[in-house]
């Protein structure tokens, strides 16, 4: 190796190798070329179908009232369960669910009724309660599905619903001796059920005047002639002849009708003088920021119409348009359940992975589920009401999802959309962008706002398909 070098032989002889540069490089280049650049990405965006495809209609006052035929159908709700290693306890409060302690305010009996309530469990197969047998209690369903099965018309089994997690059955018997079961009641997995009988009641209602007064009240209310909506009913007559006296009628309403108050989600943007003077070629950095979190917002908005308790599509849903799926997959024969409770449905809403299992399912029964074009996209459809995804449809820890179905239109009595236009600073409909100042370190804020809330106009307009499984293969 020669004096001053630096390096193995074979480095030395690399090096002669090498050809000299004949030209400038790309990266010294670079220092005085323009980059094409992309307007900045947002991975939360997505195709927001529900915010597409709801009908919006414009509340001018901040509040929507709905008005609907007086209805005598009460305590068709949900019961909540706590749960302490295997013991089940219901809420006292959630009792007031049951017809008969609807209203009742009695927080002691409630509570001393929710201890009266005995645990039971049946297995899959067994018969919980058997079709015209006495009815003198009422079960609490805590986890499980139960299947009523009535009498096909050839006198074979028929499944008539299917009930699970927060149901009840046999609630006729706290008011009636005489009740009957009118349906066998048999389970179709593992059930975890309190039970409440009607000894039980009659038991506490001797010490509690509170509550053998409800009771007597309740007994004594005339019972009231319904439509199988329970709406009043209007008296008609048809196909008489003569003189026949006509009936006298008229339709009456609730007198407390539901108010739905525009929801907001909001935001402070702030940007700093500097870059919003000097950093705005080629993309103008308030617009950009402003564009995202615009993004975000529907985004938020999206979410809260389907999650917000107090006006979210899957809280809202009525109680008797919820249904379980048969299998726990989604079948075609659950969709068409689906569509059967309701006229005009328009779409239905479902989380990608609900719709692959509901892929499943059709692959397997050799069916094809068409497609409908929607804007220029193939959306699949079933029984031709297109399938649309929405990741904001919650996946639980067990792998279930539901399944939306839904009439929209204020002339149709369906599902509507909330919101106001003409707002100062609007930047896109019900959503503004109103200047808030600079502060002392050259911060400029924007408050960026949208209102929105949504209405189901009447019960039928939606309907639920619950605890649907999409991680099981077969």
């Amino acid at each position: 190796m020669s004096v001053g070098s630096v390096g193995p032989v074979g480095d030395e002889v690399r090096a002669e190798q090498a050809p000299p540069q004949q030209s400038l490089g790309t990266a010294a280049a670079r220092n005085l070329a323009t980059t094409t650049k992309s307007a900045p990405q947002m991975q939360e965006i997505t195709s927001r179908w529900l915010l597409r495809m709801l009908p919006w209609v414009q509340v001018q006052g901040g509040t929507y009232r709905v008005n609907r035929r007086l209805t005598y159908a009460l305590g068709d709700g949900r019961l909540t369960f706590v749960q302490t290693g295997e013991r089940v306890e219901v809420v006292p409060g959630e009792l007031r669910e049951l017809p008969a302690l609807r209203d009742y305010e009695d927080e002691l009996a409630l509570t001393e009724l929710a201890n009266r309530c005995a645990q039971r469990q049946f297995g899959p197969g067994e018969v919980v309660a058997e079709a015209g047998a006495s009815a003198d209690r009422v079960f609490l369903l805590a986890h499980g599905k139960v299947e009523q099965i009535g009498t096909g018309p050839y006198g074979d089994e028929a499944v008539v619903d299917v009930l699970a997690d927060g149901a009840y059955f046999g609630d006729a018997a706290l008011l009636d001796g005489e009740a009957t079961w009118e349906y066998t009641h048999r389970a179709a997995t593992s059930c975890v059920m309190l039970e409440l009988t009607r000894a039980d009641v009659l038991n506490l209602a001797e010490r509690a005047g509170s509550l053998a007064s409800h009771l007597a009240g309740l007994a004594a209310i005339p019972h009231q002639r319904t439509n199988k909506y329970g709406e009043k009913e209007i008296d008609l007559s048809a196909g008489h002849v003569g003189e026949a006296v006509v009936p006298h009628t008229y339709v009456d309403y609730e007198s407390k009708p539901r108010e739905y108050e525009l929801s907001v989600a909001q935001t402070v943007l702030k940007v700093h003088t500097r870059v919003a003077d000097l950093y705005n070629q080629p993309m103008n950095q308030t617009e950009q920021q402003l564009r995202l979190t615009v993004e975000a917002l529907r985004e938020r908005q999206e979410h809260e119409l389907i999650n917000n308790p107090e006006f979210g599509l899957l809280s809202n849903c009525d109680y008797g348009q919820r249904l379980q799926p048969h299998d726990g997959v989604p079948s075609p024969d659950d969709m068409d359940e689906l569509l059967s409770r309701r006229r005009g449905s328009k779409l239905f809403l479902a989380h990608p992975k609900a719709i692959a299992a509901f892929g499943r399912e059709c692959n397997k029964r050799g069916l094809v589920p068409e497609s409908v074009d929607i804007g220029g996209h193939k959306i699949p459809s079933w029984r031709g009401v297109p399938i649309f995804p929405c990741n904001k449809i919650p996946i639980s820890d067990a792998r279930t999802t539901s399944i939306l179905c839904m009439r929209t239109g204020e002339a149709d009595q369906g599902v509507i959309g909330l919101h106001q236009t003409g707002l100062p600073d609007e930047i896109e409909p019900s959503l503004s962008c109103r200047f808030m100042g600079i502060d002392e370190q050259a911060i400029i804020s924007y408050l960026v706002t949208a209102y929105y809330s949504a209405a189901i106009l009447v019960p039928d307009a939606l309907g639920v398909l619950e605890n649907v499984e999409v991680s099981r293969w077969r």
